[in-house]
């Protein structure tokens, strides 16, 4: 970037957020740098969120337009209630995406802050906006092909949205609601709202519809979840070993990952006397677990294994060094 702008958005940040954490003189150069890199990140973080909203908010769309809303399938969650409001009266599904989604932005005010909530706000009318003026193609009239198809754009929607930070589907902020007023968890909220959902679905509409409507459910969500847990399934290791080190060795040179050591402490030992040992964590692909169990299987077969799975990562080497 040119210097004589660089310094016209340095100045301009500071001057407008750092009046009281500078009110005399000029900042060192270090604060100087470090505003601006923290600027930076701030920018290219936030046009990332917005190009992952907008293609979520077109996804979904197409997802409505182009499959559900001509054979009246339906959703779970805000959605779901929207298309099923849409099936049964006159009113334009872009009017009801605004008005059932208003109750869960007022919450989700509440519950995640006012960041989240105004996010959520611009995403809930750009999709109303799509919805109401973008033309999108009927694509088929198969109804197996409208239940999969429509819930896979639908889902990749939402997915993108919660992505770039935002919500398209407020069920999530009712099921976090009512999970810590009932202690109950996320996932048996969300099953309690379908099930009420779909069941008025199959005594308005039909039993067939509802079925149907079920597919697109199970679709979206498992788009959702392929959309927000990535493509590569991470798995934590911990190896509790009496070869610690040959087995740091063999992690870093023949499957090319970094580890971190712990030091422990034996707490089985039938003499009473427990001795220190190095417990190993890493991080690999699952592609990668039967080289890593036949490693390990070559150097001690009874070496005490734990793995845990893991959604994603953020630095480390791991994701940027090849698979060996």
């Amino acid at each position: 970037m040119n210097q004589f702008l660089t310094n016209i958005i340095i100045q301009t940040t500071l001057k407008f957020k750092d009046k009281k954490k500078f009110p005399k003189g000029q900042p060192s150069e270090y604060r100087l740098a470090k505003k601006y890199k923290e600027m930076v990140v701030s920018i290219k973080r936030n046009i990332k969120n917005f190009i992952l909203i907008v293609i979520g908010i077109f996804s979904a769309s197409f997802g409505f337009k182009g499959f559900l809303l001509t054979n009246d399938f339906i959703d779970g969650g805000a959605t779901g209630i929207s298309l099923l409001l849409a099936a049964i009266t006159d009113v334009p599904l872009y009017v009801l995406i605004i008005g059932v989604n208003l109750p869960f932005v007022i919450m989700g005010y509440k519950i995640m802050g006012k960041h989240f909530a105004l996010k959520t706000t611009l995403a809930i009318i750009g999709l109303a906006l799509c919805v109401a003026v973008v033309p999108f193609p009927n694509v088929t009239d198969d109804d197996l092909l409208v239940a999969l198809f429509g819930g896979f754009f639908l889902g990749a929607g939402i997915g993108l949205a919660i992505r770039g930070g935002a919500v398209i589907d407020g069920t999530e902020i009712l099921a976090i609601f009512l999970s810590r007023k009932f202690s109950t968890t996320i996932g048996d909220v969300i099953i309690l709202i379908n099930v009420i959902i779909f069941s008025f679905a199959a005594y308005l509409l039909s039993i067939e519809i509802a079925l149907y409507s079920m597919i697109t459910y199970i679709a979206a969500s498992k788009t959702l979840d392929f959309i927000i847990e990535g493509i590569e399934e991470y798995i934590g290791i911990t190896i509790i070993s009496s070869q610690s080190k040959r087995i740091r060795e063999m992690l870093i040179n023949k499957l090319g990952r970094g580890v971190t050591i712990y030091k422990g402490e034996g707490g089985y030992a039938k003499d009473g006397v427990s001795k220190d040992m190095d417990i190993i964590y890493t991080v690999i692909t699952r592609l990668e677990l039967n080289k890593l169990n036949t490693e390990i299987e070559k150097i001690e077969p009874n070496a005490f294994v734990i793995m845990n799975s893991i959604k994603d990562i953020k630095g480390g080497m791991i994701k940027k060094r090849p698979l060996h």
